[in-house]
């Protein structure tokens, strides 16, 4: 006979287990585009808000016992739905970088203004995500533990979250990006050499210098009227780098 502590450990284990094969198939998905996000139930929206709340009060020190009280739910909740620590930061982090919206484009007939849009919209969107406070907790604590482990032959939970904010991050935002620069390729819009290049080009623009500065502490956020303005000029300098056809008559006008 087992005891029952024996049948609760491999329970709890088949669960966690069960679990982390959900996060692969959700990485997969969002390998096309696909933001992961939009699989939470809004129930577990809210405990990934507790999550992130409690990261911005505390930074890493929060336990998964805080994080029933501040859900009301409870642990056999917590392993059931996200596996484990880690199963529960993969979920948080792409729930929060699923904030960031894609814009609807038509591949087949994108056009210079319906791609210079999309691209806005997309900025739009990232920079709002990136400069608030709790992308901001979320990323300092991801610095800050991004070498744990490193060497040691093994890496603690708080030593993957800097692996687990860049995969479903940053990578995830160049892979929903990707569709959209090859669609503008297609359509002789944009012209360049490696799409991977171009994105991080499009990037860099966008961010400038506003990631680094909630990191480093400045408590303030552009406003609607700041992230829109930034957006529309970083569009228009990368375009002024990669735009073709009527785009790179715009170049021009």
């Amino acid at each position: 006979m087992f005891s029952r502590l024996t049948v609760y450990r491999t329970v709890r284990y088949m669960r966690s287990m069960n679990r982390h094969t959900a996060i692969i198939e959700k990485t997969a998905r969002q390998q096309d585009g696909l933001p992961g996000g939009s699989d939470f139930t809004p129930r577990q929206h809210e405990v990934l808000a507790a999550v992130l709340d409690l990261m911005v009060e505390e930074g890493d020190g929060f336990s998964l016992a805080k994080v029933c009280r501040r859900a009301s739910c409870s642990k056999e909740t917590l392993y059931n739905w996200f596996g484990d620590r880690d199963g529960l930061l993969t979920a948080t982090v792409q729930w929060q970088a699923s904030k960031v919206k894609m814009p609807g484009l038509d591949a087949a007939g994108v056009t210079a203004q319906t791609l210079r849009a999309a691209l806005t919209a997309f900025a739009v969107s990232w920079l709002e995500v990136i400069t608030s406070d709790v992308s901001a907790a979320l990323n300092r604590l991801a610095v800050s533990h991004a070498g744990m482990g490193a060497g040691s032959g093994t890496v603690s939970a708080k030593g993957r979250l800097g692996e687990i904010v860049l995969e479903n991050g940053p990578l995830a935002m160049r892979r929903r990006l990707k569709p959209m620069f090859a669609a503008g390729e297609e359509a002789g819009l944009l012209a360049f050499d490696h799409c991977e290049m171009a994105i991080r080009t499009f990037f860099g623009l966008v961010v400038a210098d506003w990631q680094i500065r909630k990191l480093l502490g400045e408590a303030t956020r552009p406003s609607a009227t700041g992230v829109r303005q930034t957006a529309e000029r970083a569009v228009e300098e990368f375009l002024l780098l990669y735009g073709a056809g009527e785009l790179e008559t715009d170049k021009h006008g």
